[in-house]
């Protein structure tokens, strides 16, 4: 489905002012406030891409991955906390964890934490807003583009030294683009700099310096496709199985294709399937339902390459 910017911003932002303001004694007041925060903070979001500097800036000198700013010491006095493009709102019930979140930081280069006057989230809280001061957002509302590509390539580069595998765009496109997000762009980037990003990405995983290209998701492919493959190792799977055997192997377009399957409720009505080629380089699982040949499944995950042998 299409990713509609203006219409995902317009709900993620009535969610937050609803969750910042219903209750409060006097609602109103905190809207007006929020109102003027979010001119300068952008839209809500829930969760920012690995490269932004809210969570690059506080892990300096470490090459510890972060996705989640809950996993830094620097933001751990936080407490009803809502995202923003720019940064944050935390509302502590404690004065001393508000100014503890001040404190920590404020010591930080490129980003600025202030105290609000009123309350928001409730009356006997103590909110604080976290800033990024160099997020500079385009008149869409995202990220700047030169600023978002050099800071996703510069945590890229970084994170080199400690890759094992290379992963494709599909198995971590909502870690760069920051969530919630579309197949090329989110409320964070647009779709121009989501592209290049993307085709940063697969640059750098062609270059080999991350080590080989691990594939797990198949969203690149369609739902109709994405259907097709898992139907077609469980109708396989149920057509091989003897019915006895709980664990099975059978052989399908030049695959062997590892089988468990069991009775789920052991009463005939609902076969609990999962099908798996080499070490995850396939992996199937759903449901089956003898009594009108219905299957039911997750989404495959695996090489692209293999799974499109079973469309």
């Amino acid at each position: 489905m299409e990713f509609r910017a203006p219409s995902v911003a317009t709900e993620q932002n009535t969610n937050a002012i609803k969750y910042l303001t219903k209750n409060l004694e006097d609602p109103e007041v905190g809207r007006r406030v929020l109102d003027g925060l979010m001119q300068d903070l952008g839209n809500a979001v829930e969760g920012f891409p690995d490269w932004h500097p809210i969570l690059t800036i506080p892990q300096q000198g470490t090459t510890k991955h972060v996705s989640w700013f809950s996993q830094l010491e620097t933001y751990d006095a936080t407490e009803h906390t809502v995202e923003f493009v720019r940064g944050f709102i935390t509302c502590p019930y404690s004065e001393d964890q508000a100014n503890q979140l001040l404190d920590a930081v404020n010591q930080l280069t490129g980003l600025h934490a202030y105290r609000l006057p009123g309350p928001l989230y409730a009356d006997n809280a103590y909110p604080v807003v976290v800033v990024a001061t160099e997020v500079k957002l385009e008149a869409d509302g995202t990220i700047r583009s030169r600023d978002a590509l050099t800071w996703f390539a510069q945590q890229s580069v970084k994170e080199a030294w400690d890759a094992q595998v290379a992963e494709t765009w599909w198995n971590i496109r909502s870690l760069i683009l920051g969530r919630p997000h579309g197949s090329r762009s989110s409320l964070f980037v647009n779709q121009h700099t989501g592209v290049h990003m993307r085709k940063i990405l697969e640059a750098l995983n062609n270059s080999g310096m991350f080590g080989p290209i691990r594939e797990s998701s198949l969203d690149m492919l369609s739902k109709k496709k994405q259907d097709k493959i898992s139907e077609t190792l469980i109708r396989t799977a149920v057509t091989n199985w003897d019915k006895c055997s709980e664990k099975f192997s059978f052989e399908l377009r030049g695959e062997i294709c590892k089988v468990d399957i069991r009775d789920t409720w052991d009463d005939g009505h609902e076969l609990s399937i999962r099908i798996e080629i080499g070490e995850y380089d396939l992996y199937a699982s759903g449901f089956y339902y003898e009594e009108d040949d219905r299957i039911t499944h997750s989404e495959p995950r695996g090489k692209r390459a293999l799974a499109e042998k079973f469309l």
